[in-house]
């Protein structure tokens, strides 16, 4: 699946996508998916998704969300970011890309590509790399207020 995810699946009917992953488009799979990813690359967390399914009047069991977006991780459609002990972070932009978390406001945002320098880390002998993940961690400075963070 491409790095920019809210893109393919505007490219593609739900069921299609879902199918094409490997995943049986069950309605609630669907239903999810479709809260996901219609507001663009985005993090956020299952409690997140299960609140704004809440707004919609789709009342899904958070059981329910945390299956779905552990089937999207597993089959490449979401890219899942633990942080800190229990919580777990899912990004609908799955390419190599870094984030910043912003521990004040628990937010989690991506590092704008222009600020990462090249990596040009060797694998041990027998290996490859896969992927780098860094999270930054952020607090505000002594009496400093932090502004809201936009995606964009």
């Amino acid at each position: 699946m491409s790095a920019n995810a809210a893109t393919h699946w505007r490219k593609s009917s739900f069921c299609a996508t879902l199918r094409d992953q490997g995943l049986r488009p069950t309605r609630q799979r669907v239903q999810i998916a479709e809260l996901l990813f219609a507001k663009g690359d985005r993090h956020l967390t299952a409690e997140t998704l299960f609140s704004e399914a809440r707004e919609q009047r789709y009342p899904p069991s958070l059981a329910t969300i945390y299956n779905a977006l552990r089937d999207f991780a597993a089959h490449g459609l979401v890219r899942e970011i633990a942080l800190y002990g229990a919580k777990t972070w899912y990004d609908t932009k799955t390419g190599p890309h870094f984030h910043f978390y912003l521990e004040e406001r628990d937010e989690l945002f991506d590092i704008p590509e222009e600020f990462i320098p090249l990596m040009n880390v060797p694998a041990p002998d027998g290996t490859q790399i896969v992927g780098v993940d860094v999270v930054i961690r952020l607090a505000p400075k002594a009496g400093a207020t932090v502004k809201a963070h936009e995606q964009g």
